[in-house]
């Protein structure tokens, strides 16, 4: 595997998506994907698995300085006591005394986005976190939050697959020395994994569609991929993406699917995203 290097970060370019990951099936796929080599894993307050998270860090055994870890603060708790109390009791929960990266997960307009950034910084400075970024921020905001930050921003996790166009935002975090770190890389597999462009791919270098869709990813230049499984035995698969590389024509094929803008995570207080 390799990192991703982001205003100072050092991210591995493949993490583990724990949403939805709950109890001991959490904590065994945490400590399983550790031991096949994964080295970072992204948890949030919101997906109520920090215990099992943490507990699959613990199992794993490894030096603290050898996994990256991830958590986000929920965009009700942005004014900066909540923050802080947010921050300290996801530590508090994953038994760790400061997290790689803290991020806020959804931006929140009815807090001013100057106290948020405020208090993200204060709590990086405070120990609690080495790097700071956020979450769910279009072009627009993810400006904003770049001026008013004295930290630079690491990350801007978003959704990211071969059916959304996300290259403004890419574009954004690029020249802000930041990393793209896309969720739901896969979309939902099914008919992604049969388009002629992944499939064809897939057959060419004999791979699964789920690997050529990943290889998209951590193919493109400050892009990081956090697929999430239930299952086990996806975990190697979804590493085995280091050893090949798709020609240039593949990437633009498959970067060509973007015109469906297909956007799985929208809700009622999400942002005023980017037009395609």
């Amino acid at each position: 595997m390799h990192d991703v290097e982001a205003n100072g970060a050092s991210i591995p370019a493949l993490g583990l998506g724990t949403w939805t990951l709950r109890d001991d099936a959490c904590a065994d796929l945490v400590a399983h994907a550790l031991s096949l080599g994964y080295r970072h894993v992204d948890t949030a307050s919101m997906y109520r698995n920090e215990e099992a998270v943490g507990a699959g860090l613990r199992a794993a055994g490894l030096p603290r300085d050898e996994v990256f870890v991830t958590t986000k603060v929920w965009w009700t708790d942005l004014a900066a006591a909540d923050l802080r109390r947010s921050a300290e009791a996801s530590l508090a929960r994953l038994g760790l005394d400061a997290v790689d990266l803290l991020l806020i997960h959804w931006p929140n307009p009815q807090i001013p986005l100057e106290e948020t950034i405020r208090a993200l910084n204060r709590a990086r400075r405070d120990g609690l976190a080495r790097h700071i970024g956020v979450s769910n921020f279009p072009t627009a905001l993810l400006k904003q939050a770049v001026a008013l930050s004295e930290a630079p921003l690491a990350v801007n996790q978003v959704e990211h697959h071969p059916y959304l166009d996300q290259g403004k935002v890419r574009a954004a975090c690029r020249a802000a020395g930041m990393a793209l770190v896309g969720y739901c890389p896969l979309h939902r597999g099914g008919g992604l994994f049969d388009e002629p462009a992944v499939a064809q791919a897939a057959q060419a270098h004999g791979r699964t569609p789920a690997q050529v869709v990943l290889r998209w990813h951590v193919q493109q230049e400050g892009t990081v991929a956090i697929p999430r499984t239930t299952r086990k035995e996806r975990l190697a698969e979804n590493a085995a993406i280091f050893d090949f590389a798709l020609s240039e024509a593949e990437m633009a094929a498959i970067s060509a699917l973007n015109g469906k803008g297909n956007r799985i995570c929208d809700y009622d207080f999400s942002p005023q995203w980017d037009a395609a």
